[in-house]
């Protein structure tokens, strides 16, 4: 599974320099200029951490810490020149999970990155892996792959799948997958499952024939013959 990371920064060069660090790190990377429009990319992409730049016009990264922590528990790395202690005090107090010091080293970056990752996403390489037809999906590490190669899933699309394949054959409402799987984001609603599942199928190809619709009730996931 590849992670998507928002990176928040007013300068564009500092942008571009992180952009190539976590992509080379195979690392899916969004951009935003400051909290304002972070804040707009969050409600229509699914975000898996934000490194958030903390001196910037319009909103703040302590601001936009502030905005988002309200109804999401999406991690959060401050990025900033700034090292005083008060400044990372505010930042861990504001829901941040780390506070990284410019300039940084890009082996910094990415070790930081995958250590909130762990303690978030709970990855484990020695996990169990399930299986169904042609997929496999390892519940610890996050990780799916169809017919041996890896399937990029977003964090939703990737509980959605693990819920269905954990529980084959069983027939859930969009209410129950929902509460499930998006548990405590207000923001959604039950057509979010059907877009979810929309895109699933279409990322599965020819396997996501397992995923059935179960009219009046909604989807359960079935191995094939």
């Amino acid at each position: 599974m590849s992670y998507t990371i928002l990176v928040i920064d007013d300068e564009q060069q500092m942008r571009d320099l992180i952009r190539m660090i976590l992509e080379d790190a195979g690392f899916i990377v969004l951009e935003a200029g400051d909290g304002i429009q972070a804040l707009a990319v969050l409600k229509q992409q699914e975000i898996d951490l934000c490194i958030v730049d903390v001196m910037m016009p319009y909103m703040d990264g302590f601001t936009f810490a502030e905005q988002v922590k309200r109804t999401s528990s999406i991690p959060l790395i401050f990025l900033s020149a700034r090292g005083e202690e008060w400044d990372k005090v505010q930042g861990l107090k504001l829901g941040g999970d780390d506070y990284i010091v410019k300039p940084f080293l890009p082996g910094e970056l990415v070790a930081r990155i995958e250590a909130v990752l762990r303690r978030t996403y709970r990855v484990n390489p020695d996990s169990i892996v399930l299986q169904a037809g042609p997929l496999t999906i390892s519940e610890d590490s996050h990780t799916a792959q169809l017919a041996g190669k890896p399937l990029n899933l977003t964090l939703k699309e990737f509980g959605l799948l693990l819920l269905l394949v954990k529980h084959k054959g069983r027939a859930y409402s969009r209410e129950q997958l929902l509460e499930l799987v998006w548990g405590d984001d207000h923001q959604s609603s039950e057509r979010t499952i059907d877009t979810h599942v929309k895109t699933l199928r279409l990322k599965l190809g020819d396997a996501g024939k397992m995923i059935e619709t179960v009219w009046g009730i909604g989807y359960k996931l079935e191995d094939p013959e």
